[in-house]
């Protein structure tokens, strides 16, 4: 499968889905695809840019127990598309699950709980959970 920024998709859980992003145009599963959007528009360097200042932007949040991001990594909404109880019981989710967003995993220090970051060129959203995603809760959802 040909892609935009030359990642390797053959161990991709979805590659039955996912028609390429050299053949969608960088929208695989019908949603835009955020490091497509930095290869199409600036190249590499356009990307690593990106991704260095939206790990910037999460380590300034300096949220309590969440270690220093070093690695963001290219995430399927619908993998990170968790749904989240308001206060009023609402059930929600803020991602769409089509989208490529970047995003990591890292462990709460002294925890059993992780913490979820997902980001794309609107939005940083960081959450925390337990085992396989179970009881999510939104820490920090802003506008970038």
């Amino acid at each position: 499968m040909k892609t935009i920024c030359g990642i390797d998709c053959t161990e991709c859980i979805w590659k039955e889905e996912c028609r390429g992003c050299i053949q969608t145009d960088g929208r695989p599963f019908g949603g835009e695809c955020i490091a497509a959007e930095c290869y199409k528009s600036g190249g590499e360097d356009c990307f690593l840019t990106y991704k260095r200042q939206t790990i910037e932007e999460f380590n300034a949040l300096r949220i309590p127990g969440m270690p220093v991001i070093t690695e963001l990594c290219s995430l399927r909404g619908a993998f990170v598309n968790l749904p989240y109880t308001l206060p009023n019981g609402q059930i929600v989710t803020l991602l769409d699950d089509k989208k490529i967003y970047l995003g990591y995993q890292a462990e709460k220090k002294d925890s059993d709980r992780c913490y979820g970051l997902v980001a794309d060129r609107e939005y940083l959203l960081v959450c925390e959970y337990g085992c396989n995603g179970e009881n999510p809760e939104i820490i920090i959802f802003k506008k970038r």
